[in-house]
């Protein structure tokens, strides 16, 4: 621990490097329930490249664990520590080096905030769609490291997508630039790619190359009251199959939207049995809402009530926005899903999942995006009820299987890190697992990268 510190320090300046135990402990985890978190060693906060690969190279000549960590929005533990590591966090490499509106694209440290660069390119005109629901607080590097999505992946697609190249540090210390910055590239290996969603067990992420869109006009939604989840899915089908865009398509069960009126006083209806929202921002979205909600009415629509404004829409959505803090509220602990189906299973998704909450009697509520397929259970119990506690994880081990059984992932959109390593090898299989662990020891022979995580 001495040698450590010092040889961190000889790279870092003084407040970098944290080595108070109750601070470091403080850095132990990210959000996610049912995860086992370490003791880190100590805490260091680099500001350049350079600093990086100091601690990388410290850490590899005394084979010292290092976790990487972003804001610790994360719902999967691929943040937390193990015992003895060195926590890398990248919150302070925070800028936005260059925002370019002719290329289209916005070069970024890994630790800058969603929502600010969201905010720096619409002042140029421009759009960067990726938007999780922690957009306020998550980081691009965090939001690479799990490929997250968000409302909009049903027209914009998810960070993937987005994400040009890489300025990336090695387990060794080594610098690798990954993809390019021009709109098309197919030299190589799509190593970019392969950094995307690997949780901080392949390299560190300083700099990405983001790709950027000309901002959309100005969403209007609506929102339509279903008799059943089955007839709300099916309005979905429909939209999606007919070639529809919506710029996004969500989905709250009963149990949510009773949950949204409890915490909000919003007024839902509490009949209804499956909300969905919808929004356009097309060039005439009233017209693109008219059909949708003719789709939704025929489908079974007890009530479709479309925005006249910006300001409306916003009041709609925010229904949706306010479904996680009001499933929250109903216990003291959630554990929150991440199971994507074809769309064409939604439905069975979504009722099978009231279904194993009827059996392990607990409340799990559900939002979806819908018009992706990714569902978001949402677990409610008692963390200090041990009987409360197994059934809750019971539970989210059978809505993981049911989702696997409809031909679905473990994860759209929050990674695996510890909370599904189980998981990912039935998904994968054992020839799957294999290569992905081949993979890894390739970039990291000594597995000092955020071990424990995916396998």
């Amino acid at each position: 621990m001495t040698d450590l510190v010092a040889r961190l320090r000889a790279g870092l300046p003084a407040d970098a490097v944290l080595t108070d135990p109750g601070v470091a402990r403080s850095y132990a985890n990210d959000m996610a329930s049912f995860c086992a978190a370490g003791s880190p060693a100590v805490v260091v906060l680099p500001r350049t490249v350079e600093q990086v690969q100091h601690v990388m190279r410290t850490a590899t000549a005394l084979r010292v664990p290092v976790v990487p960590q972003g804001a610790r929005t994360g719902l999967s533990g691929a943040a937390n520590a193990s015992d003895g590591c060195v926590v890398l966090s990248l919150v302070k490499m925070d800028r936005i080096v260059e925002i370019n509106a002719v290329d289209r694209i916005a070069i970024v440290e890994p630790g800058v905030i969603n929502a600010v660069l969201s905010r720096a390119v619409a002042e140029q005109g421009l759009y960067y769609p990726p938007d999780p629901s922690s957009w306020e607080e998550c980081t691009i590097g965090g939001n690479i490291g799990t490929a997250s999505g968000g409302l909009c992946c049903v027209k914009y697609g998810v960070t993937a997508e987005y994400v040009l190249g890489l300025e990336v540090v090695l387990a060794d210390g080594r610098l690798l630039s990954t993809g390019r910055r021009t709109a098309k590239g197919v030299a190589g290996y799509d190593l970019t790619r392969l950094f995307v969603g690997s949780e901080g067990t392949l390299g560190i992420v300083v700099r990405a190359v983001l790709a950027l869109r000309p901002a959309p006009p100005e969403q209007l939604a609506l929102a339509a009251e279903f008799p059943s989840t089955a007839a709300a899915c099916a309005a979905v089908c429909t939209i999606m199959e007919r070639g529809h865009a919506p710029a996004l398509l969500e989905l709250m069960d009963r149990t949510s939207v009773r949950a949204v009126n409890a915490l909000t006083h919003m007024g839902l209806p509490e009949s209804t049995e499956a909300l969905l929202l919808a929004a356009f921002d097309t060039p005439d979205p009233s017209a693109d809402l008219a059909v949708v909600g003719q789709i939704c009415t025929e489908a079974g629509a007890t009530e479709v009530v479309p925005a006249d404004d910006a300001a409306e829409s916003e009041l709609l959505l925010q229904a949706r926005r306010q479904t996680l803090p009001a499933l929250e509220a109903i216990r003291p602990a959630t554990m929150i899903d991440d199971v994507c189906v074809p769309r064409s299973r939604l439905a069975d998704m979504i009722d099978g999942t009231a279904a194993i909450a009827d059996k392990y009697d607990l409340t799990i509520g559900v939002c979806a995006h819908a018009g992706d397929g990714n569902t978001h259970p949402v677990v409610c119990f008692d963390a200090a009820d041990p009987d409360e506690s197994r059934r809750a994880r019971e539970s989210f081990d059978e809505i993981m299987a049911l989702g696997l059984e409809l031909g679905g992932t473990i994860t759209g959109e929050h990674g695996v890190g510890v909370l599904k390593k189980e998981w990912l090898a039935r998904e994968l299989g054992p020839v799957g697992v294999e290569l992905q662990r081949g993979i890894k020891s390739v970039f990291d022979p000594l597995g000092l990268l955020n071990p424990g995580k995916l396998f």
